[in-house]
């Protein structure tokens, strides 16, 4: 039994490694993960809860938890992909970027050009057509979650600029709650400016540093 157990274990390292393969889409990716984990899974559920064949329950669980994680991964990243393509849409050419994190969110950064001008937290007239078009997205996946975080630069010190992040998160939020879509999905935070992604030494750094960023993710299931 722990020759099988070894086995699978084994086999799904195996399959994960293909994870990273370059002709493989995202849908293929989570659904080999998901397999994989499922298959491990499955075998030791199988192993525990057997009755007179443990090897038989072993097996039998592996195959299960396979085609159960596989199908959650499949299912889980059409649904997510689709959000993206349709955010992907509806932001282009305004700068906005779209991407997915390590842990499969949704983020959008929104620069400072368009979302809000130094010491400020109102909404600038570029960044409404963006919300608007983001809140429709939004309202079309209702069962997602919406966490919105604030950023300033390093301009002030953190009694100014901790605040400062929070207004901007929640002056977001409360655009997109004016556009329908439900405040109870969404949660704010502000991180002043102690998460950089550009040198605040100089003003176009500065610029990229007040942002905002929107994570989008389905309540886990």
């Amino acid at each position: 039994m722990n020759r099988i157990i070894l086995t699978l274990t084994t086999a799904s390292f195996a399959v994960s490694s293909l994870v990273g393969c370059a002709g493989m889409t995202e849908t293929q990716r989570d659904t080999t993960t998901g397999a994989a984990i499922g298959a491990v899974a499955g075998a030791v559920v199988g192993r525990a809860t057997a009755g007179g064949s443990k090897g038989k329950s072993t097996a039998t669980g592996a195959a299960v938890g396979a085609a159960l994680g596989a199908a959650g991964g499949y299912l889980w990243s059409q649904r997510m992909q689709e959000q993206k393509a349709t955010m992907e849409q509806a932001t282009a050419g305004t700068g906005v970027q779209v991407s997915q994190t390590a842990d499969n969110q949704l983020k959008l950064d929104i620069p400072s050009d368009i979302s809000f001008d130094v010491g400020r937290y109102d909404i600038k007239p570029d960044m409404r057509p963006v919300l608007d078009r983001l809140a429709n997205s939004l309202n079309q996946h209702p069962v997602t979650t919406i966490r919105i975080i604030g950023h300033t630069d390093s301009t002030g010190n953190d009694a100014v600029n901790n605040p400062l992040s929070v207004n901007r998160a929640a002056a977001t939020r409360d655009y997109l709650a004016m556009r329908g879509v439900s405040s109870s999905r969404m949660a704010i935070d502000g991180l002043g400016s102690r998460q950089p992604i550009a040198d605040n030494a100089t003003a176009a750094g500065r610029a990229m540093n007040r942002r905002v960023e929107i994570f989008i993710a389905e309540p886990p299931r």
